[in-house]
């Protein structure tokens, strides 16, 4: 409630810098592996979704100006408030990923699919312990889902608190994705 004020700035922003929707959607594994549509402010000047989606990375061209901005300080990341008033995802829990990366990932790690045993979350212990961004090393999906699997294996009501809160301070001091 207290960011819909920003909406209608978000929108005339992204409109007035690029041609294209507001919101983009992108096809993603909710709970028990169930598809949903998860919904975003668009950052890029490409809309990728289904068997080629590449990652967005420090410096990423596709990425507009006011996207930018929108990342720095994740307000991209708010439509996804409808996921969760929807029941296909929760504010805390593992960030879920699109449906190629899903698959390239579960390839490689063997217990991958495992953290779709609850709902994704628009924030996560992955994003607040530094495994956050994109997954070009190696070793960076496996950290990220070892902390998800931490996450599952000790979920509290007062977790979810710290993880919130952590999350907060890092937008608020600015330490988020490009």
């Amino acid at each position: 409630m207290l960011s819909a004020p920003l909406w209608p700035l978000i929108a005339i922003a992204i409109k007035m810098e690029s041609h294209g929707p507001v919101l983009f959607r992108q096809r993603r594994r909710g709970r028990y592996q169930t598809t949903i549509d998860i919904y975003k402010f668009r950052t890029m000047t490409v809309m990728e979704d289904g068997a080629d989606v590449r990652q967005a990375v420090r410096g990423d061209q596709r990425v507009t100006r006011i996207g930018r901005i929108l990342r720095r300080t994740s307000l991209d990341e708010l439509p996804q408030i409808f996921n969760v008033l929807k029941g296909e995802m929760s504010l805390v829990g593992p960030r879920p990923h699109a449906l190629v990366h899903d698959q390239e990932f579960s390839n490689i790690l063997e217990f991958y699919p495992n953290r779709h045993q609850m709902r994704p979350g628009m924030t996560g212990l992955a994003q607040v312990t530094g495994h956050r961004g994109p997954t070009v090393v190696p070793g960076s999906i496996e950290a990220r889902v070892e902390a998800d699997m931490a996450y599952i294996a000790n979920w509290s009501l007062w977790l979810d608190f710290r993880i919130l809160s952590r999350t907060l301070r890092a937008v608020v001091a600015g330490k988020n994705a490009d």
